[in-house]
């Protein structure tokens, strides 16, 4: 099983649920500005003088995130033959999956876990993950028995066709998480409009 070695950065869609919702035309929450094209983070001295110490490779094989009550197993996932991310499949949409042509978390570079905000059955995996706050903290737990505790840094939102690949799969000085779900509102085909992105950065020095 692949657990590294960068391939082509994928389009993310996570199509989800299909489902008309009672509120599907209803106004959400203006989605925050685009970051700058560099994600580097502000502060000075320490904060960016070096980089988290990273982990070897190790497939990450559960998550868990306290403050969306997530507690999910992990599943790798690869590519679709039209370039997107594969996603867990309906039925399975309390597992978690990872970008497995990508970094593992820990490893440097940004680590990929997907997840489902709902099916047509109801609440997925992610369904609060929308929710999180910065400094929440988000634990992944790796096939080496280790544990690597990520605080969220921020969230973003973006339509589906505006998807921010630099951001999400672009280089980064050390070890860094990414979460991604579905956001905005139901669209005239049944799922959501819109890619929720959590950017997450190491609890403390890792290694």
């Amino acid at each position: 099983m692949a657990v590294s070695g960068r391939a082509e950065p994928p389009v993310v869609r996570v199509e989800t649920s299909a489902r008309q919702a009672p509120d599907a035309t209803a106004p959400v929450a203006p989605a925050p500005a685009p970051p700058a094209p560099s994600t580097a983070r502000t502060g000075t001295g320490a904060e960016t003088a070096a980089a988290p110490r990273a982990l070897a490779a190790s497939v990450p094989t559960r998550l868990l995130i306290p403050s969306a009550g997530v507690d999910a197993p992990v599943t790798g996932l690869g590519l679709n033959a039209d370039g997107t991310v594969e996603v867990p499949a309906a039925d399975r949409a309390d597992e978690v999956g990872w970008y497995r042509n990508g970094p593992t978390p820990g490893e440097t570079g940004p680590a990929v876990l997907i997840g489902h905000y709902d099916t047509a059955h109801g609440p997925a995996v992610f369904h609060n993950v929308p929710k999180l706050k910065p400094g929440d903290l988000i634990q992944v737990r790796r096939e080496d028995g280790g544990t690597v505790d990520f605080r969220v840094r921020s969230l973003l939102q973006y339509a589906k066709g505006e998807f921010p690949t630099e951001t999400v799969y672009g280089n980064t000085k050390g070890p860094e998480l990414r979460l991604i779900t579905c956001g905005g509102r139901i669209g005239t085909d049944g799922h959501w409009t819109d890619n929720i992105v959590v950017l997450a950065d190491p609890a403390a020095p890792v290694g």
